[in-house]
């Protein structure tokens, strides 16, 4: 795995993107686009995602007994989606509470889009 670190996503980046069933994405797009999925690409990463955007915002230590992991790497995997734009978190006293950015989720539903094309044929 490799240990790179990722670069903080900016969302307004991301919205240069128009969804790729209209027109392929360019190479700086891309590279815009793909920390998003790097991030999401572990399976930990993504059942995180999942439990946090299920909730309005969730407390690490209400994550961290859901994995047989240790706290650190649960850390670690916490910090990839925080500097990727798809979470925010915010320190309350001993804990650390997360919630989602819908910005990103905005952003990758709109790349995703295929009824763009469906809208364009119709057209």
């Amino acid at each position: 795995m490799s240990k790179q670190a990722l670069p903080v996503m900016s969302l307004d980046a991301a919205a240069c993107c128009a969804p790729i069933a209209v027109r392929p994405i360019d190479t700086d797009q891309a590279a815009v686009v793909a920390p998003l999925f790097k991030a999401l690409g572990d399976p930990v990463r993504l059942r995180l995602m999942s439990m946090i955007a299920s909730v309005p915002e969730m407390c690490v230590c209400d994550l961290t007994p859901a994995f047989e992991l240790s706290g650190p790497t649960i850390s670690h995997h916490l910090k990839v989606l925080r500097e990727a734009g798809l979470v925010d978190s915010e320190r309350r006293g001993t804990w650390v509470w997360y919630r989602v950015r819908p910005d990103a989720f905005r952003q990758l539903r709109a790349l995703l889009d295929l009824s763009a094309t469906s809208a364009e044929a119709t057209a």
